[in-house]
């Protein structure tokens, strides 16, 4: 199978149709839903039930992951009645993939008749009322890496996906995180469950002390080194109606993150970031956040 090369230029809308009628023609499943997992928290596809396993290195022109925590395979089958496709690991920019191979499955699941995208990630938490095992409602984000350029709608834009200029103040389903907040309150998990804004970086490197103070300015309550490509190429899709799209058809996003850290802003602690403390934290409340994504998809 021919993979995505990570410095690669722009796909095409072909290729993207390549790699979405390929899975359609291996799986009877037509999944409404797509969950993509962060660091270690892969488990959420082991809910999955009738499933159907694709490794990324099997799939035409799919990335492959090369981080710790993340399982590298598409899983497809159902939840609560409800077909889903599920992410067992994402791709980063500091892998060496440009950021439009980092978001290539986004539009795959698109072409694939997927209309809500669910995005989880392991943060560090900004916000000093944050507890490391929180789970943050992500109700906006800060694209550092588009004020530097790399925004994965940046070069030739296919009016097939969407328009040029899309909004982004939305990007966040506003109905999503209010069902969200219900379904946690059902589950007892409010005391746990914070709403705020997430900040992303390239990354490979956590945050100097300096970076997190200035990220607190900006009012960023928790920072990570993913999702918000995603969603921005998600909420580019169907934002404009085709011959052959319908007017429902803009994919609809909810994204979680997992407050796996505290950030470091004091110069006299001894603390440090570390992948480590990240997998161990996302073992601690896994069960708490699959719980919330299984029931509240069945709601939708």
């Amino acid at each position: 199978m021919e993979a995505a090369n990570p410095s690669s230029s722009h796909c095409s809308y072909e290729d993207y149709k390549e790699t979405a009628d390929w899975l359609l023609n291996r799986t009877k499943q037509r999944p409404k839903v797509a969950i993509i997992c962060g660091s270690g928290l892969g488990g959420l596809a082991d809910l999955l039930e009738e499933k159907t396993v694709f490794k990324y290195e099997d799939i035409p022109r799919f990335p492959t992951s090369t981080v710790q925590g993340h399982a590298g395979q598409l899983v497809f089958g159902k939840l609560n009645g409800c077909e889903c496709v599920c992410m067992q690991g994402r791709f980063h920019f500091y892998e060496g993939y440009n950021i439009q191979t980092v978001t290539y499955p986004v539009r795959v699941f698109y072409l694939l008749g997927v209309s809500t995208l669910i995005v989880t990630n392991a943060a560090g938490g900004l916000n000093d009322t944050y507890s490391v095992g929180d789970i943050m409602l992500i109700k906006d984000h800060i694209n550092m890496p588009g004020f530097a350029g790399q925004n994965p709608l940046c070069g030739h834009n296919d009016e097939r996906f969407g328009v040029r200029f899309p909004c982004m103040s939305d990007a966040y389903d506003r109905d999503l995180r209010a069902l969200t907040r219900k379904t946690a309150k059902e589950l007892g998990y409010d005391s746990f469950l914070q709403e705020g804004v997430y900040c992303m970086l390239a990354g490979p490197t956590y945050e100097t002390i300096a970076e997190c103070k200035l990220l607190q300015r900006l009012g960023a309550d928790a920072v990570g080194m993913s999702t918000v490509p995603e969603v921005v190429v998600a909420r580019h899709c169907g934002t404009r109606v085709q011959e052959d799209v319908a007017p429902d058809r803009r994919l609809r996003v909810l994204g979680l993150s997992l407050i796996t850290n505290k950030v470091v802003t004091d110069y006299e602690s001894n603390e440090k970031a570390n992948h480590t403390e990240v997998l161990k934290t996302t073992e601690r409340r896994t069960q708490e956040l699959q719980n919330l994504v299984s029931r509240l998809i069945a709601k939708l």
